[in-house]
């Protein structure tokens, strides 16, 4: 017997207006086109525009909504000159502790027919996933200002990274490791790299240790390590190396928006927020205003997040009606790619946003 997925919308922003209508698109011909798929899909608006017009970043009812959702599909937030930020990005980051979303899972992976900046570097060497710890680090909201006659003379923001945090963290790219079972591209071997700065920061130093913890129960896995500042370069001169990465909340947010151009851009960087019992899923981008409007933004990172999604049901109800929707939107995004056609902009061609969306949802009734 099937199940009805709630999946609750939250649209975002500039450019999100136009991204996130093409995933919803992406997932209701998924729902055509697979026996036994049911998606019950409920929109709120989010973010500045809304901000605007009610003085709130969302209808009040959303957050209810969220939690008793299946999943969450977003739009990335901001407007220029808008004031109210700290308001409207509370709503990103109160789901995120509220519903205790804990790693944000960031795969990198460089498809046929995509540039790469990387000379030689070609699809199937650059394949890893990064795992970013989502509740802690220096985006925990521990952090003042001490003012004397109105002047900041001191800012603090402390960095939190808790065993608890840590463990849980680190065990789940172990077993996102052998879920994905295919190894790093040079090698094929099993791999989860641990990124810190050890050698200076103590709160580095508590998950190293925990990690090394961790890994013991995980023989068929490597362990590997390496420091933030050396991991940017290796990761440039030999990315084909990686295959899972963990590492810290600031760590993990910059060495993914550095990782995005390797795989074509911030237009194919697809993104999932993950907890035990909640998912959220978004690319990575953010709202691009000037571009709204002009539908010349790449959907495919929204469209990729999409298929996370499917994904996560998958695994956490053993579905293989969003198995097989997961696999019939990736496909359809390589075929896209890979035929050349139809393409947006930042990938070299002219077709707009709602053409490539059309082009993938044509694809997708085809097994």
């Amino acid at each position: 017997m099937s199940r009805k997925y709630k999946i609750v919308v939250l649209r975002g922003d500039g450019v999100s207006q136009e991204v996130v209508p093409e995933a919803v698109k992406t997932l209701k011909a998924a729902q055509d086109a697979v026996a036994g798929l049911e998606l019950d899909f409920v929109e709120f608006e989010c973010g500045f525009e809304y901000y605007q017009k009610t003085g709130d970043p969302w209808p009040p009812q959303a957050y209810k909504a969220c939690k008793e959702a299946d999943a969450i599909l977003y739009g990335a937030v901001g407007l220029p000159g808008v004031e109210g930020l700290e308001d409207i990005v509370y709503v990103h980051r109160m789901l995120r502790q509220n519903l205790d979303l804990y790693a944000n899972v960031r795969p990198v992976k460089l498809r046929e027919n995509v540039p790469c900046p990387l000379a030689e570097k070609k699809p199937g060497d650059i394949d890893f996933v990064v795992i970013r710890e989502n509740t802690e680090g220096l985006y925990a909201p521990m952090r003042g200002v001490l003012t004397r006659a109105e002047v900041t003379e001191v800012a603090l923001d402390i960095k939190i990274v808790t065993r608890k945090g840590a463990r849980r963290i680190i065990e789940y790219a172990f077993e996102l490791c052998r879920r994905r079972g295919r190894g790093a591209p040079l090698d094929g071997k099993l791999r989860v790299t641990c990124v810190d700065k050890s050698t200076v920061l103590k709160s580095c130093a508590l998950f190293r240790e925990v990690y090394n913890e961790v890994a013991e129960g995980y023989p068929d896995i490597e362990k590997d390590y390496a420091l933030i500042d050396a991991w940017t370069q290796w990761a440039l001169r030999r990315p084909e190396y990686y295959d899972v990465v963990v590492t810290t909340n600031l760590f993990g947010d910059i060495i993914t928006d550095m990782s995005a151009p390797i795989q074509g851009g911030l237009g194919l960087a697809p993104s999932a927020e993950i907890g035990d019992e909640h998912g959220m899923f978004r690319p990575i981008h953010g709202s691009a205003p000037k571009y709204r409007g002009k539908y010349v933004t790449n959907p495919l990172a929204t469209i990729l997040s999409a298929k996370m999604l499917m994904d996560w049901l998958a695994d956490k109800h053993s579905d293989r009606s969003t198995k097989e929707a997961a696999k019939r939107i990736e496909k359809a995004v390589d075929l896209t790619l890979k035929e050349g056609k139809v393409l947006p902009r930042d990938l070299g061609g002219s077709s707009k946003t709602n053409e490539v969306g059309d082009e993938i949802v044509r694809k997708i009734s085809v097994p």
